[in-house]
């Protein structure tokens, strides 16, 4: 069965050496992702270097995806690397702390003590570590221990229910976003933006660094929930990020806001990625939790277009077991979805030509039980629309752009193909080529009939104003 939704997978030291790129490609990865928070430029380039004959070895399209680090607030470190915190004791976090100890140490980010106030909350290491602020002392908060635990260096803090000044891009990003127009990204995920603004900004600077990468949003701060259209409106793709998610609004209310921030992308016609902990166990286990596989397939029965792997394939023993797995989920998952579209197109009004056909394509594909849809696309925007709604048909994103190839990578249920360039061609010519692509890629055999959108005069972006039904095999296709 083909599968519709896609995988990101993290590279990391655990996904370095060659033939295990290779392996993680022949599993099934749609994007692998570069963690700017680790690693240097010579590793993520060597990486791609990697990952790229891999593709060229087994004929498949990965897209890349450079992560920002982002303004992650830390401790600073411990004369003796860590601490253990109890519960009700007294510690400080000071500014001007050099190296810490059991009752205080340092921050990377002295502005905190102007964030925050008597009676907030602190959440230190993903949470695990719970301090309630006593009082302000110049560069000093001076808090209680609520929760203890084993505090070691370079830990992040989050402040409950939001509300710090960190700017979404820092000095470091600003350089990131730089290489990752150099290492020829085809996503830039933006850290913490708390609304469209932050977005746009990282937008120009993309632009400025000659890139056309798509932007995505990822979800991990309660300001960033608040402002959801603002950013919605700002960006290409959305990632719910539920660690520091869970940690700014409690845990318990991430499920519901994962499920409305991927029906609200889905709406906006945004691709969105469900990421953090999704196989965490299979960081030292050859084998996902029960729990973990409901995880993972409740992502894809919201309509997520991926889910995303970090430490598991960055840093675990079994990465490529993992993606194995995740695949294996994600299949099982699909074939119990509904396909209902009707409903999806009641008191709808399409504007554009081009998103009418691809509604038109979709709903045809459906009800005449076609064996695949081809998009006949410049930008990619033909194949993004129909993936937005599940019709449990494959959509082949045929393009002469190399760069859209890449792109289309991580729509959900949408597979890339390379066509030579369509300028100056005439229609029955692509049409053909499409078939020939079609039955090159085992998509499609003799008799199968298809559904085509092609836009005219060929070759030209956003202009998709054609649909053709096609019998595989047959000399012309058919209106």
């Amino acid at each position: 069965m083909h599968r519709f939704t896609k995988i990101v997978a993290t590279l990391g030291p655990a996904s370095t050496e060659p033939q295990v790129l290779a392996d993680l490609v022949a599993a099934g990865i749609d994007v692998v992702r570069l963690n700017f928070s680790h690693g240097t430029v010579a590793d993520h380039r060597a990486r791609l270097d990697s990952l790229r004959e891999a593709m060229h070895r087994h004929g498949r399209t990965v897209g890349v995806m450079g992560d920002l680090q982002g303004p992650k607030i830390r401790v600073g470190k411990f004369a003796g690397s860590k601490v253990l915190l109890k519960g009700g004791q007294a510690f400080v976090l000071d500014a001007d702390c050099k190296l810490g100890d059991a009752g205080r140490v340092g921050l990377d980010y002295p502005e905190l003590v102007d964030d925050v106030v008597a009676g907030d909350v602190l959440l230190l290491d993903d949470g695990r570590i719970v301090m309630d602020i006593q009082r302000i002392d110049g560069g000093e908060i001076h808090c209680i221990v609520r929760h203890g635990g084993e505090l070691s260096n370079n830990k992040g803090i989050n402040k409950q229910g939001g509300g710090l000044s960190a700017p979404a891009l820092t000095p470091k990003d600003m350089e990131d976003i730089k290489t990752a127009a150099t290492l020829d990204v085809d996503y830039v995920a933006v850290s913490f933006p708390k609304c469209g603004a932050d977005m746009l900004q990282a937008r120009e600077l993309l632009r400025a660094a000659n890139s056309n990468a798509m932007l995505v949003a990822k979800i991990e701060r309660v300001e960033a929930v608040a402002n959801l259209e603002d950013i919605l409106d700002a960006c290409d793709g959305v990632m719910v990020a539920r660690g520091d998610l869970a940690v700014e609004v409690g845990d318990a209310a991430v499920p519901a806001l994962q499920k409305r921030i991927i029906r609200r992308a889905r709406e906006r016609n945004r691709f969105v990625i469900t990421a953090t902990q999704m196989m965490e166990s299979m960081i030292h286990s050859p084998v996902p939790t029960r729990a973990e596989v409901s995880d993972v397939a409740n992502a894809v029965l919201d309509g997520t277009d991926a889910v995303m792997l970090s430490a598991e394939t960055a840093a675990g023993e079994y990465p490529v077991e993992t993606v194995e797995a995740m695949a294996r989920i994600c299949v099982e998952a699909e074939k119990s979805m509904d396909v209902s579209l009707d409903v999806h197109f009641l008191n709808r009004v399409f504007t554009r030509i081009d998103q009418s056909i691809a509604m038109a394509a979709l709903f045809t594909a459906v009800h005449l039980k076609v064996k695949a849809i081809a998009a006949l696309t410049q930008s990619g925007s033909t194949a993004l629309w129909m993936s937005r709604l599940t019709s449990g048909v494959p959509i082949y994103a045929l393009t002469p752009e190399i760069s859209t190839r890449y792109k289309c990578s991580i729509f959900r249920g949408v597979i890339p193909l390379l066509t030579r360039d369509g300028t100056g061609t005439n229609r029955d010519d692509m049409l053909n080529e499409a078939e020939s692509e079609l039955i090159r890629a085992g998509a499609v055999a003799p008799g199968d009939l298809i559904v085509i959108t092609i836009g005219e005069p060929i070759g030209e972006p956003g202009g998709t104003n054609t649909l053709k039904l096609v019998k595989i095999g047959e000399h012309r296709p058919t209106s």
